[in-house]
C-alpha cells in the first residue's frame, strides 16, 4: 500500500523530509512493511484536518490551532507525535518607537498574523492572560506580503513574524519585540493522523516518526544546506533561513499529558472568544487500545 504524505512549508520537519526524499528516509523506513509513499503538496496547513478525512493525505502536521480547529469542525483526529518547545519560532513586533509597551496595550489595534496557525494560538493566550480578548479587543487581520511595512509605517499596531522573515525583520532594525512566543505558548509542531490509520496501522505511523527523526537529525547537523534549500523554495536570504533553523530544536517527541494540556487550554480559549463554534475535548484525539491491549485494559 503506499502512503501519502502531507507536506507544506509551515512544518519545517515534513518540509525537509519532503525535500530529502532523495535521500529516501520515509522510503527506507517504510519498505520493510511492504509499504511505499509519496507526498502531497499543499500551501495551508489549516486544512491539514479536512485533507485527512477526505483520505487525499494519511499523514499531516501543523502548530498548535489547525488539529484544534479540525476537532470543532467534526475531524476525528489522532495525535501522534510532537515537536520539542520552540521558543525562539516567532514573536510578536511593534515599532521601536511604538507606545505599546505590554500587550494590555494592544486594546482597540490593529494586529497581523496568520489567523488560523500557531499564531492564533500565541495572540488569544497572550490577551487571554491580560485580561483582554481575542474577539473583542483587537482586530485580528490575516497577514500578507506588506505587513512589516504596514508595521513600520504605523498602519497597524502589531505583527507576528516567524522564521526567516522574523530574522530578517531583526537585522534590519527598528522593531522591537513585544512578546516572545516561548513566554506565552510551547509552539510545538504537531503530528496527527485519521482515527482508523493511526488505530489499525500504529507501525507504519512509528515509522514515519523515525523518517521525522531522520529528517530533524540531517537539518540539526547540515544547518546551512537545509537553509539554502528553504530559500530556494520559499524565498529569502539564506542566512535568515539559516539564523531561523538554528533556533529550532529538530526533536520529536511523544504526545503527553503536558501537551494534551496545552492543546485544551488553547481549545478553551478559541471556544470562549468564538473562534471556534463548539467546544473540544483535546483528550478524545489519542488513539484507542485495540484487540488484546483493549482486552487487557
Amino acid at each position: 500500500m503506499t502512503v501519502t504524505i502531507g507536506v507544506h512549508s509551515s512544518n519545517p520537519s515534513l518540509f525537509h523530509l519532503y525535500h530529502l526524499s532523495r535521500l529516501g528516509f520515509a522510503q527506507e523506513e517504510l519498505a520493510p512493511l511492504g509499504e511505499s509513499v509519496v507526498f502531497h503538496p499543499y500551501t495551508n496547513g489549516v486544512r491539514t484536518g479536512e485533507l485527512l478525512t477526505r483520505g487525499v493525505i494519511d499523514f499531516g502536521g501543523t502548530g498548535s490551532t489547525p488539529p484544534v480547529t479540525a476537532q470543532a469542525a467534526g475531524h476525528d483526529l489522532v495525535y501522534t507525535a510532537v515537536s520539542a518547545p520552540r521558543p525562539e519560532h516567532g514573536a510578536l513586533l511593534v515599532p521601536e518607537d511604538s507606545p505599546v509597551r505590554t500587550v494590555a496595550g494592544l486594546k482597540g489595534t490593529v494586529v497581523h498574523l496568520a489567523i488560523g496557525s500557531w499564531q492564533t494560538h500565541l495572540i488569544a493566550k497572550a490577551l487571554d492572560d491580560a485580561g483582554l480578548s481575542y474577539a473583542d479587543d483587537i482586530s485580528a487581520e490575516r497577514s500578507s506580503a506588506d505587513s512589516e511595512q504596514l508595521l513600520r509605517t504605523g498602519d497597524i499596531a502589531a505583527w507576528v513574524a516567524q522564521g526567516a522573515e522574523l530574522a530578517a525583520a531583526r537585522r534590519t532594525g527598528g522593531l522591537r519585540t513585544l512578546v516572545r512566543t516561548g513566554d506565552v505558548i510551547t509552539d510545538r509542531s504537531v503530528f496527527f493522523t485519521r482515527r482508523d490509520f493511526a488505530e489499525s496501522r500504529p507501525e507504519v505511523v512509528e515509522a514515519l516518526h523515525r523518517a521525522l527523526r531522520r529528517a530533524d537529525d540531517w537539518a540539526a547537523a547540515h544547518p546551512r544546506r537545509a537553509a539554502e534549500i528553504a530559500a530556494a523554495d520559499l524565498g529569502g536570504e539564506a542566512d535568515d533561513w539559516e539564523s531561523a533553523l538554528r533556533a529550532l530544536p529538530w526533536r520529536i517527541e511523544a504526545v503527553t499529558e503536558e501537551f494534551l494540556a496545552e492543546q485544551q487550554e488553547a481549545a478553551d480559549i478559541f471556544h470562549r472568544t468564538g473562534f471556534i463554534e463548539r467546544p473540544v475535548t483535546v483528550a478524545t484525539a489519542v488513539a484507542r487500545p485495540s484487540g488484546a491491549a483493549a482486552k487487557a485494559a
